[in-house]
């Protein structure tokens, strides 16, 4: 399946629903391995550490905890060191101008979602966005039927929740 494929698919949802199993697992094991970067830092940003900072991976690969085990050449944050003089006043409000940043993307991405499936979203509805076939929920889908789990996991209607089919 070549990204042209991808792109002929009109609804984002159905899009998704088409990503080959391997691409959908290497997805996955990457927001893992960032996620368990993220909440192993000390201090932890709900006991006292900066909320919407995120560790230097080049520390976690080795100088640091050692909880990545490969070495990383740039962070995900300034990865050439453009804002390392910046006062901490200004990291402040940048992280907290990202934070509102993310949720309002998700909010976005919510929002064309459940106009994708045919919801009644204002300022959504004159867009023509193309009506998605597959589950906007389901991570998994009938292609990944192989992995553990999923198999079972299919028989479950999310519209009624989750009894049987």
């Amino acid at each position: 399946l070549s990204y042209g494929d991808l792109s002929a698919i009109p609804a984002p949802v159905d899009q998704w629903a088409a990503v080959p199993t391997a691409g959908k697992l290497q997805i996955l094991g990457t927001i893992a391995v960032l996620e368990f970067v993220g909440e192993t830092m000390e201090p932890h940003y709900m006991r006292g550490g900066k909320p919407g900072f995120y560790p230097s991976l080049k520390d976690a690969a080795g100088g640091g905890k050692g909880n990545i085990p490969h070495p990383v050449p740039l962070d995900l944050y300034d990865p050439f060191g453009f804002f390392e003089g910046d006062s901490e006043e200004k990291k402040a409000r940048g992280r907290n101008v990202e934070i509102n940043n993310g949720r309002a993307a998700m909010l976005g991405i919510f929002g064309l979602i459940c106009a994708s499936k045919g919801l009644i979203v204002p300022g959504l509805d004159s867009l023509g966005i193309a009506q998605a076939t597959a589950e906007p929920m389901s991570y998994f889908g009938p292609n990944d039927a192989g992995l553990p789990f999923v198999e079972n996991m299919l028989k479950f209607d999310i519209a009624s929740f989750g009894q049987p089919q």
